[in-house]
């Protein structure tokens, strides 16, 4: 998986890479990955739409279905 991260070189790693995919210390956390794509689709964000999509099918139902529920949630916190 890491390797389709790593930009080659002497550059390293490319750094927005590991943001989409919600890594943190080297560790992939696709649940809340998932939770910002689908925020960002929300708003209307293609991108995000289809990096949400892309992210999906590296993902298990119940995963997904966290994610959704971590998104309605910021959502309904930052309504009242």
């Amino acid at each position: 998986m890491f390797q389709d991260f790593y930009a080659g070189g002497i550059g390293g790693p490319d750094v927005t890479s590991f943001y989409d995919r919600g890594i943190n210390c080297g560790m992939a956390d696709l649940v809340e990955a998932h939770k910002w794509f689908n925020l960002a689709a929300l708003s209307g964000d293609v991108r995000g739409a289809a990096a949400r999509a892309d992210l999906a099918q590296e993902m298990e139902a119940r995963e997904i279905a966290e994610a959704q529920r971590r998104a309605r949630t910021f959502v309904r916190e930052r309504s009242l």
